[in-house]
């Protein structure tokens, strides 16, 4: 069948945001109740979360998950949250309460960190109704037993070996839902897709590359209309 051209319109003011690399098109995409996901946006800079053309949010940060850091993601999000509440320290009740807080706001999925022990996995299970993610650093992760707890999705964060890792666990598990990082160009994004990735996360630059950017911009049209004068 042949691809059908489809319409666009930008609005003036919201035509800067950030785009994500359109070869993540190409990844399969993971349906979660219902809806189609192949781009994640990593960040939980409030201003980036408002201004993109991902399918949703990956808000996973290095501090203890928080409800209040959830709260103001969620409240400005215009797309689907997976949200970080699990990992090497936060556990446990505490991870669990977590969850059940992500998905009462409208979370898609929750996310724990590779440390998360067995027993915290299987408590969040018992509590909450949206999938679990569990994200790999490795090829030495047990999966297996995660899996049998509760975890539904892997995300793999290997780094250099990310394609790697994701390919060895494409060929034990067919039918298993992968996200993964897709590094930092479009060959490396199009390389663990075909290693058999199913949806990419995406790191957009920061507020200070974006603002550098844009700050480059404007002292081009200041030194034009000097000129102009």
């Amino acid at each position: 069948m042949e691809k059908r051209k489809y319409p666009s319109v930008k609005s003036d003011l919201y035509n800067g945001y950030v785009e994500v690399p359109a070869v993540i098109r190409k990844a399969s995409g993971i349906l979660i109740n219902g809806k189609r996901f192949k781009a994640f946006m990593f960040t939980t800079d409030i201003a980036l979360i408002m201004n993109n053309d991902a399918d949703a949010i990956m808000a996973v940060y290095p501090f203890t998950p928080h409800p209040a850091i959830l709260e103001a993601i969620t409240s400005v999000s215009t797309i689907p949250v997976l949200a970080g509440i699990a990992g090497g320290k936060t556990q446990g009740v505490r991870s669990a309460n977590m969850a059940l807080f992500a998905e009462a706001h409208g979370c898609k999925a929750v996310v724990v960190n590779a440390p998360t022990p067995i027993a915290t996995i299987e408590k969040i299970n018992e509590v909450i109704d949206i999938p679990i993610i569990l994200t790999v650093v490795s090829e030495y992760t047990s999966i297996d037993k995660r899996l049998k707890a509760g975890v539904d999705i892997i995300n793999v964060s290997g780094a250099g070996r990310t394609s790697t890792i994701v390919r060895e666990l494409r060929e034990k598990y067919p039918d298993l839902p992968i996200i993964a990082t897709g590094g930092p160009t479009e060959e490396s994004i199009l390389e663990t897709i075909e290693a058999g990735a199913n949806a990419i996360t995406y790191t957009p630059p920061s507020n200070g590359e974006l603002f550098s950017r844009k700050m480059m911009d404007y002292r081009e049209k200041e030194k034009d209309r000097y000129e102009d004068d």
